[in-house]
């Protein structure tokens, strides 16, 4: 039922009263249905309008679709797991020792979902390790700048695109200034428009223990940065399949650290590796100073490599991402007298186009499987299937609802 609210009502009650007495007041002018339904309409919103004519039958291959037939610019929100296969759990991970060995890998750590070798193997996300002051990587080519360190680019790339120009520094839950983090990023062909919050958890395990982090979406205000949305990570559990919201343990580290920070509209997660460094693996502090070797490679005191090991002992990396799509929905009727006959050359024999069956000439049966949609040039441009083809007859009348994404 549409509702007309304010002093919308009252005009149209005007408008009406003056259509209506205007016929009046000319002696043998009847009462015009098309105008008057064309007055209420100028009232109602799109898929709420009327239509004059509910009976009109098409004897041809088209039938135009009427006011009451459309219902367009609707927007739903999707969700689905943003791994290979729209799996919301991603619990193997591999790298390409090509790419380690690469230019690219001096900077982030491509994770896979199969081995590389594998046709099926997609980048999931990727890992790097940033530093404000440039530890955790060596001089490029054994210059002397130290603005060209792979972890001060990594940090400061990442400070830019997520931070306020205002900001020095990345801040954790407890306040403190995180100076160096561990960056995961999801391809962004993955997660789309956005990472949903509330469905994130990873698992992480070393030798200290395993933690699992979860953002603290749930019951929160959102604090809206220029990078969107921002949450902080800590330690907890989804619940998924319970009844209850999302379990959180603790908000940071036994040494007080924040575990790090969730930027859903970026795709970005940062992990804090004083509290990593705590709770999963002593190897994952922040690095002291500038190593020698690349803070890839295994043997260095912290690195991208140090966190894959962390998150493939863990085994359980989860998360979703959500959508608008816009679609359209148009109700496809067809009336016991329409569409009861069919354009196969089956459907007839002879040169004279007699029905195979004589029964169809006063009974035809006809069972509709597709509806084409068509443009005003009668072009086809969108052609729908039903699950099952559907019995029509002149005692039948069907109503199919034609759904568009886009």
């Amino acid at each position: 039922m549409a509702l007309i609210r304010d002093n919308r009502g009252a005009l149209l009650a005007s408008n009406l009263s003056q259509y209506l007495a205007g016929a009046a007041n000319t002696a043998g002018t009847p009462i015009d249905t098309n105008e008057m339904v064309r007055i209420l309409n100028q009232f109602l919103g799109e898929g709420e309008q009327i239509s004059s004519d509910l009976t009109t039958v098409t004897n041809g291959i088209y039938k135009k679709f009427g006011a009451i037939d459309k219902v367009t610019n609707r927007t739903e929100v999707v969700t689905s797991g943003i791994w290979s296969g729209d799996e919301g759990s991603l619990n193997e991970f591999y790298t390409s020792s090509a790419q380690l060995n690469s230019s690219t890998g001096r900077y982030y750590l491509d994770v896979y979902n199969q081995n590389v070798a594998s046709s099926s193997a997609e980048v999931q996300f990727s890992i790097a390790y940033g530093d404000a002051n440039a530890s955790g990587s060596p001089l490029i080519d054994g210059g002397a700048d130290d603005s060209l360190r792979q972890s001060l680019a990594i940090y400061n790339q990442l400070k830019n695109v997520l931070l306020d120009s205002a900001d020095s520094y990345f801040t954790d839950y407890a306040g403190n200034d995180m100076k160096s983090f561990y960056a995961l990023n999801v391809n962004r062909a993955r997660y789309k428009e956005r990472l949903d919050p509330g469905n994130i958890s990873i698992n992480l395990s070393g030798s200290v223990g395993m933690v699992t982090l979860i953002d603290n979406s749930g019951g929160t205000d959102e604090n809206v940065t220029t990078a969107g949305r921002i949450y902080y990570l800590v330690s907890g559990s989804l619940n998924i399949g319970s009844a209850l919201t999302a379990s959180i343990n603790t908000y940071t580290a036994s040494n007080g650290a924040g575990f790090g920070l969730f930027y859903p509209d970026m795709g970005i997660v940062l992990l804090n590796p004083s509290a990593l460094s705590a709770s999963v693996n002593g190897n994952l502090m922040a690095a002291a100073g500038a190593t020698t070797a690349l803070y890839h490679q295994s043997g260095s005191s912290s690195g991208s490599l140090k966190l894959y090991d962390a998150l493939k002992k863990g085994a359980d990396f989860q998360a979703r991402r959500t959508e608008n799509v816009s679609t359209s929905h148009y109700f496809v009727r067809a009336n016991n007298r329409e569409f009861n006959f069919s354009n196969n050359p089956t459907f007839v024999s002879g040169s004279v186009g007699a029905f195979v069956n004589s029964s169809f000439e006063k009974d035809p049966k006809v069972y509709i499987t597709t509806v084409g949609l068509y443009d005003d040039g009668n072009e086809l441009i969108a052609v729908a299937k039903t699950s099952q083809p559907i019995a029509k007859s002149f005692d039948k009348e069907i109503a199919i609802k034609v759904k568009l994404d886009f």
